[in-house]
């Protein structure tokens, strides 16, 4: 019996395509460099900056200092990090469905808790949800399954009646390597369809609410 959801975010829970490609995009012009449409850069946005800054630059990142343009790009995104971003549909319905049931909740992000915070405390659905941990809580980030343990003993659950969620491969990998059902969120910011089941979650969702069904 599941006891515990956890989320991974970007893709997830929230919609921040449109803020990470504004980042994108305002790099780009720094610049002067074409900008890019959204078919291009979410699909990029579950692998972090770098994945974005190389669908942005293309085979011209080499002649950039990386680390400059990841600043760039971070300083925007953080300015404005929530002017677009929200919750996927059947998200909210999702979460008081839940809380219905008593099953906890928690967050599991490879972003970063400077991003991670401040974005959660302008998304009404998401603020009181109180275990959260990020990319930087410890020394190691997903596909490693230690955050993922973590989440799961700050709830005080099992990991085994635990259900993690995510629209990464390295989420399966992080749930499976955990001792926890694993789940891929279809409505997130997956490669392909085709992709995203040769990754073999135990759970392929193609929305939020469906996963009330196998709680």
């Amino acid at each position: 019996m599941t006891q515990a959801v956890i989320f991974d975010l970007d893709g997830t829970l929230l919609n921040t395509s449109d803020d990470l490609g504004a980042a994108l995009n305002h790099v780009l012009q720094q610049h002067e460099m074409a900008e890019v449409p959204r078919t291009v850069y979410s699909p990029a946005i579950s692998n972090g900056v770098k994945a974005l800054l190389e669908v942005g630059f293309g085979e011209q990142l080499s002649k950039f200092d990386f680390s400059a343009l990841k600043q760039q790009l971070l300083d925007y995104y953080e300015q404005h990090i929530a002017v677009h971003s929200r919750c996927f549909e059947g998200i909210e319905a999702l979460l008081q469905a839940l809380q219905s049931r008593e099953i906890k909740i928690a967050i599991m992000t490879n972003k970063p808790t400077f991003l991670t915070l401040p974005l959660l405390a302008q998304i009404g659905p998401l603020k009181g949800i109180e275990v959260v941990v990020c990319g930087d809580t410890l020394e190691v980030a997903k596909p490693h399954p230690e955050p993922l343990l973590l989440a799961a003993k700050q709830l005080g659950v099992d990991p085994t009646r635990c259900t993690y969620i995510g629209d990464a491969e390295r989420d399966i990998a992080a749930a499976k390597a955990a001792g926890m059902r694993s789940a891929a969120a279809l409505w997130g910011f997956i490669p392909s369809l085709e992709e995203a089941q040769s990754w073999s979650a135990d759970l392929n969702l193609t929305n939020p609410e469906s996963l009330i069904s196998y709680i």
